[in-house]
């Protein structure tokens, strides 16, 4: 599962968080494999700004299921910073944390560069992508990264003694994350759900041109997709307008809000080009019935030959619905697994 802890507009961060939990605790009780929570800034509808302080509270929260980031946006961030928080991770809940990592900032301009702080970092930072990846990699290291200095030479690494190491893998939705990827012997996830174009060929090109690793013996795959599933058809896509809308939004650049309840996105009318984003958004969607949703998510899974799909439940809820919790999405994740797990 991937979960950017929608915020309703019926609901304060506190309460986004607290359903996350109770989603997590789900997720955790029917058998799913892992939850991943993302990074993005200053968007009113996710209150997913920091993976690994969610990670933190999740962990809390649940038993077995592994926790991860989809993902950490890599440029924001100076590599030690990243490789001592998950190697902290994994010390506190050893053999259950991903390290998801992505080149993408996860916001505007604006606030990438306010992310970045006064030391200037710029695009240079997106030019050093792989040898960051590797500084994450070594840092999490039980031997850490040798640094030249004058007359010595300084040992640095995330923790004083790693007795185990997060799994990364990197997510992208283009060819360039498909190269490295391969390149690097990494697992690699497309991002599916939110570019739905290029997925086959990403995929392939990983695959030719993979190299093994000590990170990964062989290509390790897997694909995102936004799903709402419910009791009927007709309730499942109302469930998830609300997120096509803000999708819609996003992709026009219309101000973002709060997602709506679904009362609320159906009285909306749509301008043409929005409505034909949320026409190409629904195509490429989960959504239905229990039993035609893991018909259409079998097919993804051996349409692009992945060894997981990552589903993204986007339902959202009616007016009157508790605050503290995502009934929608709940029940997403609930009737999946009784069809698949």
């Amino acid at each position: 599962m991937l979960d950017l802890v929608p915020v309703r507009t019926d609901q304060t961060t506190s309460d986004a968080v607290a359903a996350t939990v109770s989603l997590a605790q789900v997720a955790d009780r029917v058998g799913y494999t892992r939850y991943w929570v993302a990074e993005h800034h200053n968007m009113p509808a996710v209150a997913a700004t920091s993976p690994p302080v969610l990670i933190a509270i999740l962990g809390a929260h649940t038993s077995t299921i592994r926790l991860g980031s989809g993902g950490v946006m890599l440029p924001n961030h100076a590599p030690l910073a990243v490789a001592e928080q998950f190697a902290l991770l994994e010390a506190a809940t050893p053999g259950r944390i991903d390290l998801g990592i992505g080149r993408a900032p996860g916001s505007d301009p604006v606030t990438s560069m306010a992310l970045r702080g006064a030391a200037g970092r710029d695009d240079t930072d997106i030019e050093n992508f792989p040898q960051y990846l590797d500084d994450v990699v070594a840092l999490m290291g039980a031997d850490g990264v040798r640094v030249a200095i004058p007359r010595q030479e300084y040992i640095l690494k995330a923790t004083p003694a790693a007795a185990s190491e997060p799994r990364m893998w990197l997510l992208g939705s283009s060819m360039y994350s498909a190269h490295l990827a391969a390149a690097k012997g990494l697992p690699y996830v497309f991002a599916h759900h939110f570019s739905g174009h290029g997925t086959a060929e990403a995929l392939e090109v990983y695959r030719s041109e993979f190299r093994p690793s000590d990170l990964s013996p062989e290509p390790v795959t897997f694909l995102t997709v936004n799903a709402s599933v419910a009791d009927t058809e007709e309730e499942a896509a109302a469930l998830m307008l609300p997120n096509l809308h803000m999708m819609a939004k996003l992709r026009t650049g219309q101000p973002l809000t709060a997602l709506d309840l679904v009362e609320d996105a159906e009285a909306i009318s749509l301008a043409p080009q929005a409505q034909a984003i949320v026409e190409s958004s629904l195509a490429r969607a989960v959504v239905g019935t229990p039993e035609s949703a893991a018909a259409q998510i079998r097919s993804l899974a051996e349409q692009f030959g992945v060894d997981e799909v990552m589903i993204n439940p986007v339902a959202s809820d009616r007016r009157g619905t508790d605050p503290r919790a995502a009934p929608g999405r709940e029940h997403t994740v609930e009737l999946l697994a009784k069809e698949l797990l």
